[in-house]
């Protein structure tokens, strides 16, 4: 029985796009720029990070690696702009804590599923979160603290309702029975002033941001939240030394691509990142105060994981905040 042209033209419709391609198509994977969405505003922590890598990874390809910009809703459209691409390997996510493992337990509708929308590619870096006082605070470690916020209740920032900062300090409250007043700010930088002034106690921040403030004597880290002190302030513990049984808590940057990019491709992507992680840009991002993944982390199924493991821990930090999707 012959098929009419209609016919064929709605077989080709209903076949995945790439099963359409030619078999070799993506032998000379790249042969053209390959766009990294950032889903936040220029000048913050996924954007520095997003360039530093990028550069490396057009390093690696041959090819453009162009950053582009497209912040709103907590770093949601970004997310849904590479969710809805074609699975090619030239739309990249820069994904972070907001995009991926956040915003499902903050928003109501989610314009994608960060678990099945994406494949993960690589895990790049993370910055661990840490609790800053103003020089006000009489506490000069994490059980003083803790102790003093039994007497009195301290005030503590974080970037905002929901944000990763947020979850962490709801994390710690649960852990140590603190008695903490959250004060959310907009973002990390927006609380320095206040906390330098003496408007707010402490801060629950990113390790990043408190780190000149602390070595200029503005203010003070009491802990880390990361496995190990970091050699940029060797003197500030970790909260596991602190007490904190296995508390850890980061904020992380890493690239991922739409579901269903080819294999090969990923494996390609993976290989660029991890190159680019052992160049000059692991120097500037330690010099940031980040701390670099581990070679698993670096791996398309153990940056996957990474996600599932942190997914789970916002969703249970959420609901000690009592966060209802809106």
């Amino acid at each position: 029985m012959p098929i009419s042209r209609r016919g064929i033209l709605a077989a080709i419709g209903l076949a995945p796009a790439a099963s359409l391609l030619p078999k070799n198509a993506f032998a000379a994977y790249p042969d053209r720029a390959i766009h990294l969405i950032v889903p936040f505003a220029p000048g913050g922590n996924a954007d520095i990070v997003g360039r530093l890598v990028g550069e490396e990874m057009s390093k690696a390809l041959g090819q453009p690696v162009v950053v582009d910009n497209r912040g709103g809703a907590g770093g949601s459209i970004g997310g849904e702009a590479v969710a809805r691409a074609t699975p090619d390997g030239y739309t990249l996510l820069v994904g972070s804590n907001g995009p991926l493992t956040v915003n499902p337990f903050v928003q109501a509708k989610m314009p994608y599923d960060p678990l099945k929308d994406f494949v993960a590619v690589a895990l790049t870096s993370y910055v661990p979160h840490c609790i800053v006082v103003n020089d006000a605070v009489p506490a000069k470690t994490l059980p003083e603290l803790i102790a003093l916020s039994k007497k009195a209740p301290i005030n503590m920032a974080t970037s905002g309702v929901g944000s990763a900062s947020h979850m962490t300090l709801e994390r710690f409250k649960a852990a140590t029975g603190a008695d903490i007043t959250h004060v959310p700010y907009k973002s990390g930088g927006a609380l320095m002033p206040d906390l330098m002034g003496g408007q707010i106690q402490a801060a629950m921040t990113e390790f990043s941001v408190a780190l000149t403030l602390h070595k200029s004597g503005k203010a003070r880290i009491v802990a880390v939240a990361s496995a190990q002190r970091s050699q940029l302030a060797p003197d500030v513990p970790t909260f596991i030394e602190g007490g904190v049984k296995g508390f850890t808590a980061q904020s992380y940057i890493g690239i991922l691509a739409p579901a269903g990019t080819p294999k090969p491709v990923i494996e390609q992507l993976q290989k660029a990142v991890a190159v680019g992680l052992k160049g000059p840009a692991a120097e500037k991002l330690r010099g940031m105060g980040s701390e670099i993944a581990t070679p698993e982390q670096q791996t398309p199924d153990g940056f996957a994981a990474f996600i599932k493991d942190d997914y789970e821990n916002m969703r249970a930090a959420a609901k000690l905040a009592n966060i209802t999707p809106q």
